[in-house]
Formats: C-alpha cells, structure tokens, sequence
C-alpha cells in the first residue's frame, strides 16, 4: 500500500510524477522519503549506488531510480502514528508532572 512519508493518507497514483502532491496534506510525493530505495544507514541515505545525491529528502526529485515503497513510511515510526505518538507525549508529561509535584 502507497502511503505519504508525511501523514501517512493512502495514495493511488500508478505513475508518480515530479509535480504530484499528496491529496490530504500537500507535501510532494516523488521525494526520498517515499521511495523503496531510501536507507538512512546508507552513503546518501540511498540503497542505489547509481543514484545521484540528494540533499532534501522531503523535496520532489528528478531521481530516475525513484520506486514508490509499498512499506510504511516515515509517518509510522516504531508503528506509532504521530497522533499516537502527541497523545503519548502528553500522558507522560502528565504522569511526570503529577510524579514531581510541588506542594
């Protein structure tokens, strides 16, 4: 399943192009971030050697070896989706503060 990096809304392009933005948050969608060959543990965080470097990975790109990732993206780290991640946050905020209390 094709997913934005950024919110992680459901896209169905078959052909991504440079100038395709995401229906739900407008963020480009042919970028690093997006695509099946990006590895932050690589030279240039890009599992294609071939492939030219990219300084912004967020940013639509020109890159020929582009492949869109059918994986979850960035959005769900440690499949925690960033609303799930604010409301965590702010529970353990509340458990420290209630911990640590001021009389």
């Amino acid at each position: 399943m094709k997913r934005c990096y950024k919110c992680g809304t459901t896209i169905e392009i078959e052909k991504v192009s440079r100038r395709d933005e995401c229906p739900n948050c407008g963020s480009d969608v042919r970028v690093c971030l997006n695509c099946a060959f990006f590895s932050e543990s690589k030279a240039n965080s890009c599992e294609e050697s071939q492939a030219e470097p990219v300084k912004e990975k967020d940013r639509a790109t020109y890159c020929d070896f582009f492949r869109f990732s059918e994986k979850a993206g960035r959005y769900a780290v440690n499949g925690i989706k960033p609303a799930q991640k604010n409301s965590a946050k702010a529970e353990a905020e509340k458990l420290w503060n209630e911990l640590f209390k001021k009389p």
